[in-house]
């Protein structure tokens, strides 16, 4: 039996972002003359999809079926990822210069969406064929042990990081990588060294990248003055920059949050969504929230989000499987990190990563596959043991040795 403590969470989600993605693109639809409805309808139309895909893979056998769907989803949406970096401008829409989604007609696809999904399975399958061991190993084995994901995982680095410019997915996906890599079985100190490893890797990456820096300085000189009161002056004045370039996204998201107050200014009544804010029906929609449903609003989508979460983690917990649980868990770092990583970027506590809110902000791709990855757990959850099992099955087994007992 599928768990149905997951499903209310996720309906809610995607419910309010048919809402807001009528409510907040008011100025999208005016500036671009599109139909009343234009965002509405196609976001109800992927609604529509992911909850099919949610209701197919659910009913799916995972014995037979997690495999199948799992290596479609990593190598089928990796070669597309390579494969798209070679085709032609009427095939491949690129915005910056950056390749991300498919044209394919009606509608447009992001291979980068339902490759993290493929990528979270790989890790998982592979994990636990390889480390069931809960041996202590020494740290050159476990780096020796890892080569082979890193590997992988710079291939992935080199097509989303460097050719689409999405440094926020790499986050999301490094962070998965070694927390899952620690979850399954392998030492906490491989984990720091992992972790100051990435670090050094991220800061290379923005490095590299002229946009990042100017994104990266943007937002240094929007929190700079309280952070440099707390240095030495001559420290503080090395550090200080002048005459950046105007944060205006930050600082107008940061007032769209102000201006919502606790209650909101009401559905449909936000000002900062006429042009302030741009696009704020995708990376920006949970300042768009904010200003519309208030903290209360925010409140009530952060406790949903850790409903789901808890529910992920629950569902993990009560699996034998390792590959089943470590996909689960996976799913929820996904979901996790994605949301702390946008949030943190519109709140002003971290650059701009340009990365979506879980089936909350407008877009087919992003919504869809993270459908398939709830589909996915839902068929897993059906492999769990429950409480009301365990407790069955030491009563039974306490029965039979009574009677051998009686019998001898």
């Amino acid at each position: 039996m599928i768990d149905k403590w997951l499903l209310p969470g996720i309906i809610f989600l995607m419910t309010l972002s048919l809402v807001m993605s009528y409510s907040l693109s008011v100025y999208t639809v005016l500036h671009f003359h599109y139909e009343d409805f234009h965002f509405f309808i196609r976001q109800g139309a992927t609604v529509v999809i992911g909850l099919l895909s949610i209701f197919i893979l659910s009913r799916l056998d995972p014995d037979v079926w997690f495999n199948r769907v799992g290596f479609f989803l990593f190598f089928v949406f990796f070669i597309m990822m390579i494969a798209m970096q070679m085709m032609p401008p009427s095939m491949v829409k690129a915005v910056g210069g950056a390749k991300r989604w498919i044209d394919l007609g009606p509608f447009s696809i992001a291979p980068v969406e339902f490759f993290k999904v493929g990528f979270v399975f790989f890790l998982s399958w592979s994990f636990a064929r390889k480390m069931t061991s809960d041996e202590d190993i020494p740290f050159l084995s476990e780096l020796r042990l890892l080569t082979p994901y890193l590997i992988i995982f710079g291939f992935a680095v080199v097509l989303i990081a460097i050719f689409q410019k999405d440094l926020g997915q790499t986050v999301v996906l490094a962070f998965t990588l070694v927390t899952l890599f620690v979850m399954a079985g392998r030492s906490m100190k491989f984990f720091l060294v992992g972790a100051i490893t990435g670090t050094i890797g991220f800061v290379g990456l923005i490095l590299m990248a002229p946009h990042r820096m100017d994104r990266v300085l943007s937002w240094w000189a929007t929190v700079q003055d309280p952070i440099l009161a707390l240095f030495p002056f001559e420290a503080a004045q090395r550090l200080h920059i002048d005459g950046g370039k105007e944060p205006y996204q930050i600082s107008n998201s940061l007032n769209a949050i102000f201006n919502g107050g606790f209650f909101g200014q009401g559905l449909g009544n936000g000002q900062f969504k006429l042009g302030y804010v741009s696009e704020v029906h995708t990376d920006f929609v949970l300042a768009g929230i904010a200003e519309e449903l208030g903290f209360l609003g925010i409140c009530i989508i952060i406790f949903t989000y850790l409903f789901i979460i808890y529910r992920l983690n629950k569902i993990a917990a009560s699996l034998e499987n390792q590959k089943y649980a470590l996909f689960v868990i996976g799913v929820a770092l996904l979901i996790a990190l994605s949301l702390i990583v946008n949030s943190y970027g519109i709140s002003g506590m971290t650059p701009i990563k340009g990365i979506a809110v879980p089936f909350l902000s407008y877009g087919g791709s992003q919504i869809w596959a993270n459908c398939v990855a709830i589909g996915m757990v839902l068929m897993v959850s059906k492999k769990r043991i429950l409480r009301s099992d365990m407790q069955f099955g030491a009563k039974h087994h306490q029965a039979k040795s009574a009677q051998a007992v009686k019998g001898g």
